[in-house]
C-alpha cells in the first residue's frame, strides 16, 4: 500500500500543494496521513480537490490575527476564527475518496492519536492545527486535541501503523522553525511517553526544501507573496522528483 504522507508546517503548506500539482498524474496514494496543515491538505487532496483548485485556495487565504488575552489554560493568545472558518469550508467542500487519516494530540496524555475516515469531524480538522499557547485547543469526546505535529512533525509512524509499506512523504518541517519553538517543542517529547517508531521495512521517497521556507513568523502569518513563492518551489521539486517517483511507486 502506499501512502501520501503530510508534514506540519502551518503557512508553509503551501509548497505541499505545488508538489501536489506537479506529481498528481503520477502517484495515485492508497493512503493520505497529514498531521496539522497537512492533515488539511490531505483531506481536501483524498477529496478528489483538483491541484489547482487547492494551489487557488493557498493564493486566497486571509490569516488576520487578533491579540486576545488567554482565558483559561487551554486558551491561545490569538484569536484564529478568520483561519478557522476556512478550515471548516474545506471540510465541508470534499469527502474522501480513498482512506483517509489525521493524528491530533491528547494534550493531557502528550500521546498522538489517530483518527480515520468517518470518524474525523472538522473538529478534528481544527484539533490538528491548533498550536499550544497561541490558538485555542479543541475539546472533542470529553479530551482535550492540540497540534497533531507537536510530538512528531512528519507522521510516517502512522502511515506504517495503517499498514503503508511505501511512502511519497511532503516535509515542510524538517526543523522547528525558531529557537523558541524548537524549544517548546523539545521540552514536549521529553515529557511524552511517545516515541515515533518508523520501522525500516517502510520505504520512504521525501520531497523537502532544502532549508526553512520562511521565518517563524511568516509560517504563522499568511502573505500571497509567500504562498506564492512556496507553490512554485514544490511545483519545482515535484517536476524534478517526478520521473523517479513514477519509477518508485509504479504499481507491481
Amino acid at each position: 500500500m502506499n501512502a501520501l504522507v503530510l508534514s506540519a508546517g502551518g503557512m508553509y503548506g503551501a509548497y505541499q500543494a505545488g508538489v501536489w500539482k506537479a506529481i498528481a498524474d503520477v502517484f495515485q496514494p492508497d493512503l493520505i496521513v497529514g498531521a496539522s496543515i497537512g492533515a488539511v491538505n490531505g483531506w481536501a487532496i483524498a477529496g478528489g480537490c483538483p491541484p489547482d483548485e487547492l494551489i487557488a485556495r493557498w493564493l486566497r487565504i486571509q490569516s488576520r490575527y487578533r491579540w486576545k488575552p488567554p482565558r483559561g489554560p487551554f486558551h491561545g493568545m490569538l484569536d484564529s476564527s478568520g483561519l478557522r472558518g476556512q478550515i471548516k469550508d474545506v471540510f465541508d467542500s470534499y469527502r474522501p475518496r480513498i482512506p483517509f487519516a489525521l493524528v491530533v494530540t491528547d494534550l493531557l496524555k502528550l500521546r498522538p492519536v489517530i483518527v480515520r475516515d468517518r470518524d474525523v469531524t472538522w473538529h478534528h480538522l481544527d484539533a490538528t492545527t491548533a498550536i499550544v499557547g497561541l490558538f485555542d485547543q479543541v475539546r472533542i469526546g470529553g479530551r482535550v486535541y492540540s497540534d497533531g505535529g507537536l510530538l512528531s512533525a512528519l507522521p510516517l509512524w502512522a502511515a506504517a501503523e495503517l499498514g503503508a509499506q511505501r511512502a511519497l512523504a511532503i516535509d515542510v518541517l524538517p526543523a522547528a522553525p525558531g529557537l523558541v519553538a524548537k524549544t517548546f517543542v523539545r521540552a514536549m517529547k521529553v515529557m511524552s511517553p511517545f516515541r515515533p517508531h518508523v520501522p525500516p521495512s517502510l520505504d520512504v521517497f521525501r520531497i523537502a526544501p532544502p532549508a526553512l521556507l520562511g521565518t517563524p513568523l511568516e509560517a504563522l502569518r499568511w502573505r500571497h507573496v509567500n504562498a506564492e513563492r512556496w507553490v512554485e518551489a514544490g511545483e519545482r521539486a515535484g517536476e524534478k522528483a517526478k520521473h523517479s517517483i513514477a519509477n518508485c511507486f509504479r504499481r507491481q
